[in-house]
């Protein structure tokens, strides 16, 4: 069952990069997915200060644990706030929105 997993996700991914060639939500999924784990391990170094992750399937998602995080500022400001997004159209919408944990 792993094998069928793991093709699906070969020609998924084969299938993105080709229509991204083309279609602009598929282009930005392949260049927000580039260096993601060096972008990601440079958020995530030890630093003075706690993180909070919150990854987000979609824009609708984020919308939801939004309060969650605006609570979580009130109670512990110090704290950074770490956002990814797995759909890209929701990625954009939201880093052009920098207030919303004000």
């Amino acid at each position: 069952m792993i094998i069928f997993y793991h093709l699906f996700l070969f020609f998924y991914s084969a299938g993105i990069r080709v229509a991204s060639l083309w279609n602009k939500k598929a282009k930005l999924w392949v260049n927000g997915r580039k260096n993601f784990f060096a972008k990601a391990n440079e958020l995530v170094k030890p630093k003075n200060s706690t993180r909070i992750w919150m990854h987000c399937a979609s824009l609708g998602e984020f919308e939801q644990g939004r309060p969650v995080l605006k609570e979580l500022k009130e109670i512990y400001p110090d704290v950074s706030v770490i956002i990814t997004f797995f759909s890209p159209s929701g990625y954009e919408i939201v880093k052009k929105d920098t207030d919303f944990l004000d």
